[in-house]
């Protein structure tokens, strides 16, 4: 068990201890111990008591009660508190936008003991004269309960694909000649995911078969329909698995990989094409060349832009994860990250890379530890201490600079021009229209000092939608003044969404594929990065850090000069 693991059981602990109104200074104490182990970088889970003591946060009570979770799987006072509390109040707990004093008078004020409940309540305006709230409370507690609900049953990518990554390799050990492969949404690498969904050129009863000895299904779900077999996997997403001969798998891949629309598009070239002729393909280059067309990328196949190169024989050949040359937009223990600077660039060293780019938060991300001014300039003198160690390995002096809510940056020029680059992004007053959201980047965009555009909408994929902006007057501003755009690798964040990729391509933007790492493991964020440039088509040559260290470094030069 991961640490965060068992710090998000203490969090949700101390959120119901507060719903119940209980010790405030043992829900304080709760809430340091997760915050502490949640950075913590070395493992807990397994420790006795004498050692779980010594641990920063954790007190003698705590350690005992860690221990015990520990042994037989039940933190006691989480499970107490449960029991407890209403199941549909346990689920307005997980509502964004509202913490446990709220909850707590929902519930005990107004006898509100659902989501469904709660908002039915906002419908009829009920918690405007509720003391705390208002109406700007009850429309934002309604829009987020709105999007729970319009998001149920939905997965990021990065947990779909590890999950149907599992499935795969089971099957290839059962069935190790089969033909087999994702198919839908996850093969196409989309950013949310409904279902696992694979092909398979076997028997459905052989398949059956070998998934009652994988132990992440659960068995009485299995079910078959036709060819096509559903289940559900322990950790709840569903699946299914289509069966087929060998000798149609290669349609049936092209077939159920691309979109409704892009199958559409395709046929719709040629409608004399048989469905019997596309069956007897060997291969789907076969089926693209039956159409003229090259050969058509999965991660492209969503019938927006991709036949229309095609058809001008102007595919792009997209950016892979072994073009990158350097990782830029990454924390150390100078702001929120776990790992100190010198770990983190030596671990992007060994991982190949020939630049790193430290992007700690500003002063004003009080929240992230955020560097004052004289700690920007102590940080820099370890960087400087650090390249000549690191040598021909090059630590680029970055900042993730606030972009404040008038648009200017949060540090005073003679600070922002010791910088090499400087990543800006919003953190902050959020809840913006789009006509201010715009106008606010615009400003930093149009700020000398800004290198790379940071996760240009702010969005958490299925937890936040970003604010509104007016994406071509960003892109057209990017270009006019020479600023790069990032698409945020975090696969919670793929911001810049790829559907604008090809606007920016159009324009001339380049695009910076970032981890936004605030640990070593982080670095591994890029692959969901290029998963997300390649949707949109981007190319080596506009993929600012698949650029050489030379190359980069003459690109800081001269943006500062």
């Amino acid at each position: 068990m991961e640490n965060y693991e068992i710090a998000e059981i203490l969090t949700k602990t101390a959120k119901l201890m507060e719903l119940h109104d209980e010790n405030s200074f043992k829900v304080k104490s709760l809430q340091n111990a997760a915050f502490k182990l949640d950075r913590l970088p070395e493992k807990i889970f397994g420790k006795s008591v004498e050692e779980l003591e010594k641990v920063d946060g954790i007190g003698k009570s705590l350690s005992v009660k860690l221990h015990a979770y520990f042994v037989d799987g039940i933190f006691q006072d989480l499970l107490a508190l449960i029991q407890k509390t209403p199941l549909g109040v346990l689920e307005m707990m997980e509502i964004k936008g509202i913490g446990p004093k709220k909850v707590a008078a929902l519930w005990k004020e107004l006898g509100i003991e659902s989501p469904g409940e709660l908002l039915y309540a906002c419908n009829e305006n009920r918690l405007i004269e509720l003391k705390g709230f208002g109406e700007k409370t009850q429309d934002k507690i309604k829009k987020a309960i709105e999007f729970k609900i319009a998001n149920a049953g939905l997965y990021h990518f990065s947990v779909a694909e590890q999950i149907g990554k599992e499935i795969l390799i089971h099957l290839q050990k059962k069935l190790p000649s089969t033909l087999l492969s994702f198919v839908g949404t996850l093969r196409r690498k989309c950013e949310i995911v409904e279902k696992i969904e694979i092909l398979v050129a076997e028997e459905n009863t052989k398949v059956v078969e070998s998934l009652k000895s994988y132990e992440n299904v659960f068995q009485e779900s299995i079910a078959i329909e036709n060819e096509v077999i559903k289940f559900t996997s322990t950790y709840g997403i569903s699946a299914t698995i289509e069966c087929c001969n060998a000798e149609r798998f290669y349609y049936n891949l092209w077939n159920l990989t691309g979109s409704e629309k892009h199958i559409e598009l395709v046929k719709n070239i040629n409608p004399a094409i048989s469905k019997n002729e596309l069956k007897e393909s060997i291969s789907e280059n076969e089926i693209y060349k039956k159409y003229n067309l090259a050969f058509i990328e999965p991660e492209l196949r969503e019938g927006i832009f991709e036949i229309d190169l095609a058809l001008k024989n102007n595919l792009p050949e997209l950016v892979q994860l072994q073009d990158l040359k350097g990782v830029l937009h990454n924390h150390s223990t100078w702001s929120d990250g776990i790992h100190p600077l010198e770990e983190m660039a030596n671990e992007c060293k060994r991982l190949g890379y020939e630049y790193f780019g430290i992007c700690d938060h500003s002063k004003t991300a009080f929240y992230a530890n955020g560097l004052s001014i004289e700690r920007v300039l102590a940080q820099h003198l370890e960087i400087d201490t650090l390249n000549k160690k690191l040598a021909p390995f090059k630590i680029f002096k970055g900042i993730e600079s606030d972009i404040l809510n008038d648009g200017s940056l949060d540090y005073p020029e003679e600070i922002l021009k010791t910088f090499d680059f400087i990543v800006a992004s919003i953190h902050s007053n959020l809840k913006m229209e789009e006509v201010k959201a715009t106008q606010r980047l615009l400003t930093a965009i149009e700020n000398p000092y800004t290198t790379i555009l940071g996760h240009p909408t702010g969005r958490l994929i299925l937890a936040r939608e970003g604010y509104p902006i007016n994406h071509k007057k960003i892109i057209d501003a990017c270009a006019e003044n020479n600023v790069i755009i990032e698409l945020n690798a975090h696969p919670y964040r793929l911001d810049i969404d790829w559907r604008w990729i090809q606007y920016c391509i159009e324009k001339g933007v380049k695009i910076s594929i970032n981890p936004d790492a605030h640990a070593k493991e982080g670095f591994g964020d890029l692959y969901y990065g290029i998963c997300a440039a390649r949707k949109g088509g981007l190319t080596k040559d506009l993929t600012f850090n698949a650029h050489t260290l030379e190359e980069v470094t003459n690109y800081f030069q001269k943006k500062k000069k």
